[in-house]
């Protein structure tokens, strides 16, 4: 998408008006939040691949705490 049409969209929604763009806003969050559920549920699936848990997750975390 160009420059230009992003700023046909943004102006379009200035047009809007004030109920309309809330829930325009709130449809956007939804669809971030489920993009990012779905990145994390991905995330934990690569993690449990290769052998990591909570308790290596805790283990490492602590390591890093202690004064060396």
């Amino acid at each position: 998408m160009s420059a230009t049409a992003v700023q046909e969209i943004i102006e379009r929604i200035k047009q809007l008006p004030e109920t309309d763009r809330r829930l325009l806003e709130q449809r956007l969050a939804e669809m971030v939040e489920a993009e990012w559920r779905s990145a994390a549920d991905e995330a934990r699936q690569t993690a449990r691949g290769k052998g990591v848990d909570q308790a290596a997750i805790d283990r490492a975390i602590e390591q890093l705490r202690r004064p060396a």
